[in-house]
């Protein structure tokens, strides 16, 4: 790698992180040289910094592309595609996690769906159908959420997640106020 240190250090971390992501190092390191380089770069220059054979480093930019996550150019009067990543992070994060909810969760809730609308035959199938009326109807919640959470602008997302602990406090103090004012805690089922 013919990278500066600093450089180096985050493309290397990073694809180490990427396995634990569910991409392999190449497509991980790729992206990290993608995300710091100041311009767009082709497929070449990204085998060479980062030392990788150029069919590697096309099918990384394959998976990244697939991803959304990297953006095609082309530069005038050069007939190579450059690659480079939005420079918005926050364009960056709701990319990846729409693409994971796309990949991973809407297929899991098609599933539950689909098994739900089946009639058990026995006490396993029903104890099981139960859990797995939890798991979608968890699903279900954390979806709306997100759903709703993608609309905010990135002003008012960084002030959802800065709101952090301040949103148990309020729900303590929620709690402790309908606790005042019916003398004891409510049921879930009143």
């Amino acid at each position: 790698m013919t990278l500066p240190p600093i450089t180096q250090t985050f493309v290397l971390h990073f694809g180490e992180m990427g396995s634990r992501w569910g991409i392999n190092r190449t497509v991980g390191q790729i992206y990290a040289l993608l995300f710091l380089s100041p311009q767009p770069l082709n497929a070449d220059q990204i085998a060479e910094s980062l030392g990788f054979s150029r069919s590697n480093v096309s099918m990384g930019l394959k998976e990244l592309e697939s991803w959304r996550l990297v953006q095609l150019q082309h530069a005038p009067g050069d007939r190579r595609e450059y690659f480079s990543t939005p420079d918005d992070i926050w364009t960056i994060v709701r990319t990846l996690a729409e693409e994971r909810k796309r990949r991973e969760v809407d297929p899991t809730l098609t599933m539950l769906r689909a098994v739900l609308m089946d009639t058990p035959a026995n006490n396993a199938e029903r104890h099981a159908q139960a859990r797995m009326t939890e798991m979608h109807d968890l699903i279900e919640l954390l979806t709306g959420w997100f759903d709703d959470v993608e609309q905010l602008d990135n002003d008012a997302l960084i002030q959802l997640l800065n709101l952090g602990s301040k949103v148990r406090k309020v729900l303590q103090l929620k709690e402790r106020i309908k606790v005042g004012a019916f003398g004891k805690k409510k049921s879930k089922r009143a």
